[in-house]
């Protein structure tokens, strides 16, 4: 499927720094999902926290 090319391509994952208690993101820094389905399903979110 296209999909599974693009996700290849684009990757499934991010690291953000949180520092006291907030995403440590720049001024111009955001965080955006592309989706490349037509028809979504439910998604399932994992979080590990490392320090």
């Amino acid at each position: 499927m296209p999909a599974h090319l693009k996700a290849s391509i684009i990757g499934s994952s991010v690291s953000i720094p949180i520092s006291k208690e907030r995403l440590n993101l720049g001024t111009w820094q955001g965080i955006y999902l592309g989706e490349f389905r037509n028809h979504g399903g439910s998604r399932r979110l994992v979080i590990t926290i490392t320090s």
